[in-house]
């Protein structure tokens, strides 16, 4: 009989692949390596901005990412609704595993194949929060509303599909930087209803009973993500210098160190829920350690602006403030953040690569 390679050595594979190309080719230009990997069928993806490829196009709100700049390095150079210059952490994951080139948004309405559905979807919604005030205040789709998308997607593809699929696929989920950002260190009414650490148990407790359902639908395999450090991202640098300034030196190390709080939760949440659910795997996704790591080393990673984004002065800039009627960078790839809160697509790179290392392999059986 045939050997089948398994995950591991499929992702070894890739890795390999990746030293060699990053001898020819820039990070962000190269092609990452394709290995058709029948182990993980489809990639579900969950959350905000950072994996949002496209969800808000079709909603009323201002949180959108459907006009240029955005796009800009996306294939055809078109803005598709990321909230970057090009590809999310999503496409980079699909693409990885070899399951397909982009990972589309279930509501562009675009998405009429089930068969292509079952290889995966971005439920995703910028804005949106583990607190429904965040994606209410932003009016964009809540966690659990996009859980109810899955819900009705897993009715389109079928129960007989949906059995053989669910179980194997990896639920991405990133989000909980917005309740942050937007609805406790922007609005005061976050901070005088909880203290930080009470706020951080509440979110613990939602994303808790999200995933659960998620389980309840057939999810087994979960990279959930943490928090990112939270003071480095260049519009909590603004706003800290709007309340009192000047602008800081550095990261804001108060917030960084309620980031690092909050992920140890997560963390410590994340082994109680899959020690109480049979044949689950709940995987913590570290995107701290990376992102800390390219604001510190910047030159590590090609990037020459580690602290403001590439879009218009890149201090407040993002969203309906990002448009085509401000200047942008020569070089994106060289601008660790694309606006003064999202990535670039060469960030999203780099975050993909170490996820394949640090937590894909973790979901080898």
């Amino acid at each position: 009989m045939a050997h089948t390679p398994t995950l591991t050595a499929s992702i070894l594979a890739v890795l390999a692949a990746v030293v060699l190309l990053s001898a020819t080719a820039t990070a962000d230009d190269a092609p990452l390596p394709r290995v058709k990997q029948s182990d993980i069928p489809a990639v579900f993806a969950f959350g905000d901005s950072t994996l949002d490829t496209g969800n808000n196009n079709v909603l009323s709100t201002a949180v959108r990412a459907d006009h240029a700049p955005y796009g800009r390095e996306f294939p055809g150079g078109e803005p598709t609704g990321r909230f970057s210059d090009g590809k999310l952490l999503g496409d980079y994951l699909v693409e990885v595993l070899g399951i397909k080139d982009l990972l589309p948004p279930y509501r562009s309405g675009q998405l009429t194949d089930a068969a292509e559905a079952a290889t995966g979807v971005c439920f995703a919604s910028a804005g949106s929060g583990l607190d429904d005030a965040t994606a209410t205040n932003a009016r964009v789709a809540t966690f659990a509303s996009q859980i109810d998308d899955f819900r009705e997607l897993l009715g389109r593809i079928g129960a007989q599909k949906a059995g053989k699929v669910v179980g194997k696929s990896v639920f991405l989920v990133s989000v909980g930087t917005n309740d942050m950002m937007m609805n406790y260190y922007m609005l005061p009414s976050g901070r005088s209803r909880y203290t930080i650490d009470q706020y951080h148990d509440l979110l613990i407790g939602k994303l808790r009973s999200y995933i659960q359902s998620l389980y309840g639908l057939g999810a087994r395999r979960m990279l959930v993500a943490g928090l990112p450090p939270v003071g480095c991202l260049p519009l909590q640098l603004t706003m800290a210098e709007l309340r009192q300034p000047p602008r800081p030196q550095g990261c804001i190390a108060e917030q960084n160190t309620a980031a690092e709080s909050y992920n140890a939760k997560l963390r410590g949440m994340l082994a109680e829920f899959q020690s109480a659910s049979p044949g689950a795997r709940a995987v913590y996704a570290d995107i701290y350690t990376p992102l800390l790591d390219m604001v510190d080393h910047p030159d590590k990673y090609g990037f020459v602006e580690a602290s403001r984004g590439c879009c218009g002065t890149g201090l407040l800039e993002m969203g309906p403030l990002c448009t085509d009627l401000v200047p942008t960078c020569a070089t994106p790839s060289q601008f660790m953040f694309w606006d003064s809160v999202h990535p670039t697509q060469a960030t999203y790179r780099a975050v993909a690569e170490y996820f394949m290392h640090a937590n894909i392999l973790r979901f080898d059986n």
